[in-house]
C-alpha cells in the first residue's frame, strides 16, 4: 500500500482510543503466523526426507496468500468496517491452522499447500486491517507505534517457536497446530466485538509508486530492505531443518535454537534501538556485517549443537541493527514515510524478501543443504554494499543540493 504523502501530525495531550491499541496487539498474531512454516515443517516429517523443493513450495503458497489478500482487506475495511475486517482476518486464519491440523502426516504433502495460502491471505488482511486501525494511535505517537508494533511481532514469533519446540514431544503435530490456531481464533472473537474509530485511513496511490521508484535513493532503500529480509527470513525458514539434518539435532531441539534466534533478533534490536545515537553508524555497520559472515561460517563447518546455538545467537544479534539504521535514514530522507508500515516501492521489498525461503528450496534441491547458510552470508554482504552506495548517494545529493 502507498500512502498520500501527506505527513500525519503527532497529536500530543490525547489518549488514543481503545480500539487501536487492541488492533496493535494484532503484530503479535502476524508474527505468529509468519513463523510458523519454519517451526513447523519438522513436525511434518520433512526432516527425515530430501524434497526441499516441497518446503519452498509450501513458502511458494504462503506469499501466494499474503499478495492476494490486501484487496479483500480494502474492500471490507470500506464496505464492514475494520472490527469486521480484522476478525475475518483472524478466522480465516485460525481456519488455516485447523485445516492444516487435519491434513498432518500421513497425509500428502499437496494437501498442505490450500491451508498455507489461506494461512497467507489470513495474515494479508490482518496487516492491511490493522495499518488501517492504528491510524490514530501512530497519529498520538508515531515512534512508540512502530516500535512496539515490532516487538509485538517478534514475540509473536517467538512464541510460535516456543510453543511447537515445548509441545513437539508431548502431542501430535494436529494437536499442537490446534493450539496455535486457538490463538489467532480468540482474537477474532475480541475483535468483533471492539469498537475503532471511523477515521479515514490512507488510501493507496499508484502514481506515487511510480514517483518512489524515479528516486536513486528509494531504490537503493527497498534493495537493502529486500536482502536483509531475505537473510533474515531464510534462516527463520529453514533453520530447524537445516540443524536437523546436517547435525542430527533433534526436531524439537532444533526449533529451540530457531526461538534463541528469534529472542536474540529481538533483544538485540531493541538494544541497537537505544544505541544508535552514540554509536558511530559506520563502524556498526561494519560489525554487524563481519558477525553475521562469522556466524555463518560457524553454521557451515560445525558439527555439534554449542557452535550451532552460538551461531545462531551471533547471528540474531549481527541482522539486529540493520533494520533500526535503515528506518532511521528513510526517515531522514523521506520524511513522509511511515516506517514498519507497507508503502509503495518499500511494501514490494518486503514481499520479495519473504521469497528468500522459497528460492532456498530450489537451491537446496539443486546443490545440498549447504545452500541455506551460504545465502544469508551472501546478502549480508550485498547489503553492507548496499548501504555504503546509500550513504554515499546522500552525500552527493547533499553537496549537490548546497552547489544550487
Amino acid at each position: 500500500m502507498q500512502a498520500t504523502q501527506t505527513p500525519l501530525a503527532p497529536v500530543h495531550g490525547t489518549l488514543a482510543p481503545p480500539g487501536s491499541r487492541k488492533a496493535l496487539a494484532g503484530f503479535f498474531v502476524s508474527g505468529m503466523l509468519f513463523a510458523f512454516p519454519g517451526a513447523i515443517i519438522p513436525a511434518w516429517g520433512h526432516n527425515f526426507s530430501s524434497d526441499y523443493w516441497m518446503v519452498g513450495l509450501y513458502f511458494v503458497a504462503l506469499i501466494l496468500g499474503l499478495l492476494s489478500a490486501a484487496g479483500m482487506a480494502q474492500g471490507f475495511v470500506r464496505k464492514r468496517g475494520l472490527a469486521f475486517a480484522l476478525s475475518v482476518a483472524c478466522s480465516t486464519a485460525a481456519t488455516a491452522l485447523f485445516y492444516l491440523a487435519f491434513v498432518s502426516p500421513p497425509f500428502e504433502a499437496w494437501w498442505r499447500m490450500p491451508g498455507l495460502f489461506l494461512l497467507g491471505c489470513g495474515a494479508g488482511m490482518l496487516h492491511a486491517a490493522i495499518f488501517h486501525a492504528i491510524s490514530p494511535i501512530y497519529r498520538h505517537d508515531p515512534a512508540a507505534t512502530v516500535n512496539l508494533g515490532g516487538m509485538l511481532f517478534g514475540l509473536g514469533c517467538l512464541f510460535s517457536a516456543l510453543l511447537i519446540a515445548g509441545s513437539f514431544n508431548t502431542y501430535t503435530p494436529a494437536a499442537i497446530q490446534v493450539f496455535i490456531g486457538l490463538v489467532p481464533g480468540f482474537f477474532a472473537i475480541g475483535y468483533a466485538r471492539s469498537r475503532f474509530s471511523s477515521e479515514a485511513a490512507p488510501h493507496s496511490a499508484g502514481h506515487n509508486i511510480m514517483e518512489e521508484i524515479r528516486s536513486p535513493a528509494a531504490v537503493l532503500f527497498s534493495l537493502v530492505l529486500f536482502f536483509q529480509f531475505g537473510n533474515e527470513w531464510a534462516i527463520a525458514g529453514w533453520l530447524p531443518l537445516y540443524l536437523s539434518q546436517r547435525m542430527g539435532i533433534s526436531p524439537a531441539s532444533s526449533i529451540l535454537i530457531l526461538a534463541l534466534y528469534w529472542a536474540s533478533l529481538l533483544i538485540g534490536r531493541v538494544i541497537a534501538q537505544a544505541i544508535l545515537p552514540l554509536v558511530r553508524h559506520t563502524r556498526l555497520l561494519v560489525g554487524s556485517v563481519a558477525l553475521a559472515v562469522f556466524a555463518c561460517v560457524i553454521l557451515l563447518v560445525t558439527d555439534n549443537r554449542f557452535g550451532a546455538v552460538t551461531a545462531v545467537l551471533l547471528l540474531g544479534c549481527a541482522f539486529a541493527p540493520i533494520y533500526p539504521l535503515v528506518v532511521e535514514k528513510i526517515g531522514h530522507r523521506f520524511p513522509d514515510y511511515h516506517p514498519g508500515f507497507y508503502n509503495g516501492i518499500f511494501s514490494f521489498a518486503i514481499a520479495a524478501g519473504l521469497l528468500a525461503p522459497c528460492l532456498l528450496g530450489y537451491f537446496a534441491w539443486m546443490m545440498g543443504l549447504g545452500a541455506v547458510m551460504a545465502l544469508p552470508l551472501t546478502g549480508s554482504v550485498i547489503v553492507f554494499l548496499l548501504l555504503a552506495t546509500v550513504w554515499l548517494e546522500a552525500r552527493l545529493s547533499s553537496a549537490a543540493g548546497s552547489l544550487r
